[in-house]
Parts: C-alpha cells; sequence; structure tokens
C-alpha cells in the first residue's frame, strides 16, 4: 500500500462525507483497533491486514463505496472484538438485521457477553430522537433519557 492509495481513499472518503453529511467513522474505529490490539493481538493484525490489502485499495480504486466500505470495516471490527450480531436502527427506532450499510441508520453490534455494551459501527447524518435514546443506552449506558 503506497501513500499514493491512501491519500487517494482518504480524497474519496472526505469526498463522500461531505457530499453526504455522514460522519467520519474513522475516530471510533481507531478505538476499536486500539481495544483489538490489548485483547486480541491475531484480529488486530488480521484487521490492519484488511485495512492494508483489501478496504484502502478497493476505496482508492472506487470499487467500493467510500462510506459503505468503511461501515463494513467497522462492523468486521466489532465482530472480531466481540463476537454477537450486528443490527441496523432505523429513525423509528426499530431494529432490523444488518445487511448492507444504510447511512440513514444508527449501525450497532450487539455483543454475546451479557451485561456488555453495545459497539457503534456507523452513525446517521443525524440521529432522530429514537436513534438517540437507544444510542444513549445501549452504546452509552445511560439509565435516563435526555430532556
Amino acid at each position: 500500500m503506497s501513500d499514493e492509495t491512501t491519500r487517494a481513499a482518504d480524497e474519496a472518503l472526505e469526498a463522500a462525507i461531505q457530499a453526504s453529511g455522514a460522519r467520519d467513522p474513522r475516530e471510533f474505529y481507531r478505538e476499536r483497533l486500539r481495544d483489538l490490539k490489548d485483547s486480541n493481538p491475531d484480529g488486530y493484525r488480521s484487521a490492519v491486514t484488511y485495512y492494508r490489502e483489501t478496504l484502502i485499495p478497493a476505496v482508492a480504486g472506487g470499487t467500493e463505496p467510500p462510506l459503505e466500505a468503511w461501515t463494513e470495516y467497522g462492523r468486521m471490527l466489532a465482530e472480531t472484538l466481540s463476537p454477537g450480531r450486528t443490527v441496523s436502527i432505523d429513525a423509528s427506532g426499530r431494529a432490523h438485521p444488518y445487511e448492507s450499510p444504510d447511512l440513514d441508520r444508527l449501525v450497532l453490534h450487539l455483543p454475546d457477553q451479557k451485561g456488555t455494551k453495545a459497539l457503534l459501527v456507523g452513525l446517521p447524518p443525524e440521529l432522530s430522537s429514537a436513534q438517540r435514546a437507544t444510542f444513549d443506552v445501549l452504546v452509552a449506558g445511560k439509565q435516563r433519557l435526555r430532556s
């Protein structure tokens, strides 16, 4: 993976973020990678290899839409960190089985291990009140809704 390929992938992602109003997922994926590095070194190495050999070349080459490719990477990170199931939350707060990225939905990974918080995979440009409540309870662990 060259610097030029990485730069092209970054530019493609930035353009997609600007065009859609989506949020940049890289920061919370970096957090997942740090967690993975500490808890599962083999999983971490696999995730870095996927990033270098699959994600960046696909985004830079235009074979995968940037936001969708990054969401899939985030889902893979979450699954590697904690086996479970990934769901998408529509604006009404209803959960659906995750099939492919939908940029208007909140995407969460629900670990199989009881008592474990949901892992954020994808955020829509703006959370509906139902999505915000779901995020607050399942990801942030808040017991009270915002006023």
